[in-house]
């Protein structure tokens, strides 16, 4: 089994900022994911120490994640096509699963971030995985975030903290 650490809407500057649940899952992780709105380099460059890293741009990072990260991002695991994304242009919450579908063809899981609501739902044969907020910052109701286990199939599920 291939385990992915989903992540999203961290707004901190570094690994010591996140809750220990999170760093005890990341030492365990296949890939860590995160997407967008870390704030900081730091934190990006924290995470790719635990080794397999996909990360993008969110609308609230520095200039030097934006000029780190793309805007989206795809990763096959197990002939499974999960696209990353943010949106990194922001706007508003609503039907924001149509505009991340947008962005990518043929995928079989988005992890997009952004609304900090966590979100685990198959619409038209893609799963959507918004792991919400890793540090419960506003308007989370709480600190989350999701975790793929994928073998023959993919399954999905979000650890409220």
């Amino acid at each position: 089994m291939i385990k992915v650490v989903a992540l999203s809407d961290s707004h901190v500057s570094s690994l010591n900022s996140l809750p220990s649940k999170i760093l005890d899952e990341l030492a365990s992780a296949d890939w860590v994911v995160h997407a967008g709105d870390f704030t900081e380099a730091n934190l990006v460059n924290e995470l790719k120490t635990y080794g397999n890293f996909k990360g993008v741009r969110g609308n609230m990072d520095s200039p030097e994640v934006k000029a780190l990260l793309p805007e989206t991002e795809l990763l096959e695991i197990r002939g499974f096509v999960i696209g990353i994304c943010h949106p990194a242009e922001g706007g508003p919450p609503l039907r924001i699963e149509e505009r991340v579908r947008r962005k990518f063809d043929k995928v079989d899981v988005i992890i997009y971030g952004h609304t900090h609501k966590p979100k685990n739902e198959v619409r038209d044969n893609v799963l959507y995985l918004n792991p919400g907020s890793s540090t419960g910052a506003w308007p989370a109701a709480y600190a989350s975030y999701g975790i793929l286990e994928i073998e023959d199939t993919i399954k999905a599920r979000i650890v409220r903290i």
